[in-house]
């Protein structure tokens, strides 16, 4: 039974930010919000956490973001680089054949293959260890209503994880807030009480999914990651994370979800593959519904979604969780900036403007790669097949790219036109440095937030006005160097010249980079630095009397 002290529970129960659902998304939220020093509830209605792996990718962008959290150190023990994927048809020929790069231009692997429930523990724990943050497990969200200046939402104790049916003998509680962040999943709470339709693509696949844990820790799997395009049943296996595979078999027609997920079933399938229950322990056996569709409005007033209450996707470009968080990192420096009195509301307008591009990409890429996967009929296969080798042999990249490209409108640095100048919208690089005595990648040495990045000291070409907004908004103002022996307290020494090589191949003298690492805008001498703050000022003070408060 869940006790309350009465004589605080005024306070207890007023919050900046309530985010609904504690799976990777919601801890991400509440993390990103409680390190900037707002006071956070998360929501949950399961008691304890889900104990079992779910997603396995995760991209240099994403490990990025983890590790800003202060979880780098977490992510190299849940991770492992992924190093390939190859398809394969059913004759065993390779239609492609990708080798992933060890490093990045966000200093991570490039892609990542990690074990979902030791990521959120990790994350679970880091959300408790920020005093401004507090985990309500085994509470669902059952009511919510939107004010002119707050949101009021009821739960209610929830210790099996869900509805008990009388909602009369269950503990109730109101909190309040001024923000709800929905990550309740596919079928969220928070956007059941949002006036948005769903855009379905009706694309559709039952598939099992097979987690084990191999005895043999030594074992080598070659290739780490493959794609068995075969008609006859296609088929995924792949890493799990460290010391764990996954298989994936798709339902086939004619046969029956029952049939496939059962533990015979899923030995039967994994006894071609050398695996039996004397040498792997199967951890889990599930069917899932892969799905294509998205919520047309992530924000309604003070209701916002973000993960899968936002959007579901198929995994074959390995982009569901990564998406998610990359909500999180694109919403939260918005809604601190919003919260401070820095920004309108409005800025909150282009989180869905930003996402929803990305998201489309991540779900086209995904649904491409998934209707060539899933082709069960001989004849076309074969057809597949053939354009596929003729491509691998023309040296023809046969796919689209699996990750997300620039952004292309929102909180950027645009023309006249309102199309963004390059670089504004690329996601920024990131390198070793050194800073103020310590050697690292950049976020864990310098820090995160607004950084503008300069080959000169840009503090000398800005007015004391300028100057006093960029510390109120917390805008590092930083001269990139090659020299070793700098160490002014506004350098920052390029050890391997990524931050230098980046301006040059940009053309530019000045990065102003945001806090999810996207590029707002460059500047191509140190005269157009004032201009560029300029603009991001005008931006998130649009429609606002903010530009002139002190």
């Amino acid at each position: 039974m869940h006790t309350i002290n009465k004589e605080s529970t005024a306070r207890q129960n007023e919050y900046d930010v309530l985010v609904v659902g504690a799976g990777p998304t919601g801890l991400t939220t509440a993390v990103q919000l409680g390190m900037r020093g707002w006071r956070v509830a998360v929501v949950e209605r399961w008691p304890e956490r889900y104990p079992l792996p779910r997603a396995v990718v995760l991209d240099h962008e994403i490990a990025r973001i983890v590790a800003s959290l202060g979880l780098g150190d977490a992510l190299r023990t849940v991770s492992e680089p992924a190093e390939d994927y190859e398809w394969r048809n059913g004759k065993g020929e390779t239609l492609l054949r990708l080798a992933f790069e060890d490093t990045s231009y966000s200093g991570w692997p490039y892609e990542n293959i990690f074990t979902q429930p030791r990521l959120e523990a990790a994350l679970e724990d880091r959300t408790r260890a920020l005093p401004g943050v507090e985990i309500l497990r085994g509470w669902a969200a059952v009511d919510l209503a939107e004010e002119s200046a707050a949101v009021r939402l009821t739960i209610a104790e929830n210790a099996g994880g869900r509805p008990t049916g009388d909602d009369d003998v269950r503990e109730h509680r109101t909190l309040r807030a001024a923000y709800v962040v929905g990550c309740d999943g596919a079928n969220s709470f928070v956007r059941s009480r949002m006036n948005t339709s769903m855009t379905d693509l009706g694309f559709q696949f039952d598939w099992l999914v097979i987690d084990i844990i191999p005895h043999d820790r030594d074992r080598v799997w070659s290739p780490r990651n493959l794609q068995l395009c075969d008609p006859a049943r296609p088929t995924t296996a792949v890493s799990g994370g460290p010391g764990r595979r996954r298989w994936e078999f798709m339902r086939l027609p004619g046969e029956t979800i029952a049939e496939l997920n059962r533990e015979e079933t899923a030995w039967q399938l994994l006894a071609p593959w050398d695996i039996r229950p004397d040498n792997a322990t199967l951890e889990r056996h599930t069917v899932y519904t892969f799905q294509a569709r998205w919520a047309d409005r992530w924000r309604q007033g003070r209701l916002l979604l973000a993960g899968d209450a936002a959007h579901q996707m198929p995994p074959f470009a390995g982009q569901g969780m990564c998406s998610g968080i990359r909500d999180a990192t694109n919403l939260t420096w918005k809604l601190d900036l919003v919260l401070a009195g820095h920004a309108d509301a409005s800025l909150l307008d282009t989180y869905t403007t930003e996402r929803s591009q990305h998201l489309r990409h991540a779900i086209d890429a995904s649904v491409y790669l998934g209707r060539i996967i899933c082709e069960t009929d001989p004849t076309s296969a074969a057809e597949r097949d053939k354009g596929m080798l003729a491509d691998q042999q023309a040296g023809r990249d046969h796919l689209v790219s699996m990750l997300p490209g620039t952004l292309t409108a929102g909180l950027l640095a645009c023309d006249a036109g309102g199309a963004p100048v390059e670089p504004a919208g690329q996601l920024g690089h990131q390198g070793r440095v050194r800073s103020h005595g310590r050697t690292d990648l950049f976020d864990q040495a310098v820090g995160t937030g607004f950084t503008l990045l300069a080959t000169r000291n840009p503090r000398q070409v800005l007015d004391d006005d300028a100057l006093g907004w960029c510390e109120r908004l917390g805008i590092r103002l930083l001269r990139i160097t090659d020299d070793h022996t700098a160490a002014g307290p506004v350098d920052v020494v390029d050890l391997d010249g990524t931050y230098l090589a980046h301006l040059a191949a940009t053309g530019q003298q000045a990065l102003l980079v945001r806090p999810d690492f996207y590029v707002f805008g460059g500047a191509p001498d140190m005269d157009a630095v004032p201009g560029l703050l300029a603009t991001l000022r005008d931006e998130l003070t649009a429609g606002s009397m903010l530009a002139s408060a002190p």
